[in-house]
């Protein structure tokens, strides 16, 4: 109800008091349709309406032509008018403005005002009009909005338009939906709608036409209000998505559709109670399998997330067998088959099989436009050690996304790429990700992005940050959510030398009952809990150390090893020689070892991953006494820490130089890249005029750290005030 006030009132503080006071229990609950317009008692209206009425009746006229299509250009208004009437006069007035090819209403909500002060009549006339210059998708809509009865042609065109079945659309469009026609063949006859070809219709549109559709039809009402759900859905309205869902229950045809209503009531409160709508999908998929595979799918892959969230597949596994690809089929359906026969292989134990299935999904995915479909893949690419690729196919997919409007799927696309660019060590790049999802998502889906952020500042050992963004993802947060601040805590803990309470915080997640933690972030956890375990190790009476193997690492660290030879990725074979050279009782092994992990890494200065690697193994000759080679490792640390801004760790490491016998480097005054990501994202916050509390609850940290950052951003740019920080900016 929120979103719909704040954007029928268009940013006007007065129409949002004035529809706040006029809602009615129902609508405060939720139950009710958002009003349409402002009501009869606001000054506002009473203002608005007279200046209008002060205007000439051929200016009223075009600017009720405006009001009825806010995304007619002004050459195609002027068309619709007869081509006679300009704006001047409204321009003068300062009500519109008619820059970059579409009229504008200042304020924005004047447009609701022109159209609902408009006598109905003159409605039907601009909207018969518009009609007639407009193109496809938009002229139905115009042509349904006044007609007089129940029209089954004009309802089963603007569901086909909707659908992106534009008579205009591209041959290949045409040509997937028809390459789906035989398996979806009982879909259709059931009026169970198929998954529709790409046809670039944005779904704010697509919902706005399916509704029409659903008041033009005496058959087919649900079908419309299911497919006008599931569109809102994608346009992050989900409140508009579940009274039209409410509606689609009580009418006509249900039947035929309840299996994809109950899909998408699952699908909205999937990250709420991800149990729950798993067992939802599944009854779907079950339900929809015998007669329309890509609809299965579609739940399946919900399911398959679910089930990781919720920590038991459920059925998941038997009916992702019965979905196993076929090579007759198309590359969407091969691909999502090959995706959930994946996740039941992993489920399973078969991890060599899971990755064959997974590799099958990477092979397809440059052939795929639907960003719902990429995702997965990316998150397939991570789970199989191709962290790069997959940063690439979720890029792609929140691309795809926000071009298209589907704007649920952004911040998924986002989160994909966050773990993505995580897993590759690219940290600045993950923050930049994790900062544009939690910015972009709706508040339930918000808290992955903010415990991202938290464990990514914590790896460099940036505490305040951390434990920020631990707070703004919530206390109560549970999942993935819990494990990731666990996690962050855990390395805060380490980077402060309180190795024990990090082993302690690792080993709870990694021991984590199901739905406390998904299987890839135990595993991802255990190099932490490795390193941790041996950064305190038991000493002997000659105050030699002890480097015994650490209990609850044990069965997770031989699966890591396990895990990280399968993908054959070198990042990842470098950190399994890691974790072998600490696990490792022998000191020429765990020399050996090291090197190896040395040798594997990026070459790259400012590779964090190396640098901890350097840091290890100096401290594990430090404490054999070779203090001399230890040297070398801990000097390279050291640099490359300062040079990544880690400047706890780099302390850390130069404690190690200190008790090596050498005095470690000042820090460099300034070094690295110019800024960091989020440095980068205070400084344009800044730039644009926001103060340091604005810019705090924007990017969920405290006053105190933005101030801090905000000084290292003027130290790095040479700047001394705010006004030189927007100069420079704005010359770079």
């Amino acid at each position: 109800m929120a979103t719909a006030l704040l954007e029928l009132a268009a940013g006007n503080p007065a129409a949002l008091v004035d529809l706040a006071g006029a809602l009615t229990p129902q609508q405060r609950r939720g139950f009710a349709p958002p009003p349409t317009g402002l009501p009869d008692h606001s000054e506002l209206l009473r203002r608005l309406r007279a200046e209008v009425a002060a205007l000439p009746a051929p200016t009223r006229d075009l600017l009720l032509l405006a009001a009825a299509d806010p995304d007619a250009t002004p050459h195609e208004l002027r068309a619709a008018s007869g081509g006679t009437e300009h704006f001047e006069a409204a321009e003068r007035a300062g009500l519109i403005t008619t820059a970059a090819g579409v009229v504008r209403f200042a304020p924005a909500v004047l447009r609701t005002v022109i159209y609902q002060s408009a006598p109905i009549a003159h409605r039907h006339l601009a909207h018969r009009a518009l009609a007639r210059v407009r193109p496809h998708l938009p002229a139905l809509m115009h042509r349904a909005v006044v007609a007089a009865r129940p029209d089954e042609t004009l309802a089963r065109e603007l569901l086909a338009a909707a659908a992106g079945a534009d008579p205009r659309a591209e041959a290949s469009s045409r040509a997937e939906a028809n390459s789906r026609a035989a398996t979806n063949s009982r879909a259709a006859t059931n009026g169970v709608d198929p998954r529709p070809a790409a046809g670039g219709v944005d779904p704010r549109a697509a919902a706005a036409a399916q509704r029409l559709a659903a008041g033009l039809t005496a058959t087919r009402t649900a079908h419309a209000l299911v497919a006008a759900a599931r569109s809102s859905w994608k346009a992050a309205r989900p409140q508009d998505a579940g009274l039209l869902l409410r509606r689609a229950a009580r009418s006509p045809g249900y039947a035929e559709v309840r299996p994809r209503a109950r899909a998408l009531t699952a699908e909205l409160r999937l990250r709420r109670d991800p149990a729950a709508a798993r067992d939802t999908l599944l009854d779907v998929a079950a339900e929809l399998m015998p007669y329309d595979l890509p609809g299965a799918l579609d739940a399946l892959l919900l399911a398959g997330e679910a089930g990781f969230r919720a920590g038991d597949p459920g059925r998941f596994v038997a009916l992702a067998r019965r979905a196993a690809p076929r090579p007759d089929q198309p590359a969407a359906v091969r691909l999502a088959g090959h995706q959930v026969t994946g996740l039941a292989d992993l489920l399973t134990g078969a991890d060599e099989a899971a990755f064959r299935q997974f590799r099958h999904v990477l092979s397809l995915a440059d052939r795929i436009a639907e960003p719902a479909l990429l995702i997965p893949a990316a998150m397939a690419a991570v789970l199989i050690g191709q962290d790069q690729r997959g940063a690439r196919l979720a890029a792609r997919a929140a691309t795809l996304a926000e071009n298209s409007g589907a704007a649920v799927l952004v911040p998924a696309a986002l989160e994909a790429v966050a773990f993505a660019e995580l897993a590759a060590g690219r940290y600045d790049a993950a923050t930049a990700a994790a900062l544009d999802g939690a910015a972009v998502a709706h508040r339930s889906a918000a808290g992955t992005h903010l415990a991202l952020l938290a464990l990514l500042a914590a790896l460099v050992g940036d505490h305040d940050t951390a434990v920020e963004r631990i707070r703004a993802a919530g206390a109560q947060a549970e999942g993935d959510v819990r494990a990731l601040c666990d996690w962050a805590y855990a390395l805060l803990d380490l980077v402060a030398g309180r190795s024990r309470a990090a082993a302690g915080r690792l080993a709870a997640v990694v021991a984590a009952p199901p739905g406390r933690a998904s299987a890839p972030i135990r595993m991802a956890v255990v190099p932490h809990l490795v390193e941790a375990g041996a950064a305190d190790p038991p000493m002997d009476g000659a105050g030699v150390p002890c480097l015994v193997e650490a209990g609850a690492a044990d069965p997770m660290a031989d699966a890591f090893d396990r895990w990280a030879a399968r993908t054959g990725e070198t990042p990842w074979l470098a950190l399994q020689s890691r974790c072998r050279a600490l696990r490792s009782t022998d000191d020429a092994a765990a020399e050996h070892h090291f090197a190896e992990a040395l040798r594997r890494h990026r070459a790259d200065e400012t590779d964090f991953a190396r640098a901890h690697t350097e840091l290890l193994y100096g401290r594990h000759l430090r404490r054999r006494r070779r203090n001399v080679a230890a040297r070398d490792h801990l000097r390279r640390a050291v640099d490359t820490f300062h040079r990544l801004d880690a400047h706890p760790w780099a302390e850390q490491t130069a404690r190690e130089l200190r008790a090596a016998g050498e005095r470690p480097p000042a820090a460099p005054r300034s070094g690295g890249p110019s800024l960091t990501a989020q440095q980068e994202r205070i400084a344009g916050l800044v730039a644009d005029g926001a103060t340091n509390r604005e810019v705090a609850q924007q990017l969920h940290l405290s006053q105190r750290t933005v101030d801090h950052h905000l000084r290292n951003v003027f130290a790095r740019l040479g700047v001394r005030s705010r006004t030189e920080l927007a100069r420079t900016l704005r010359a770079g």
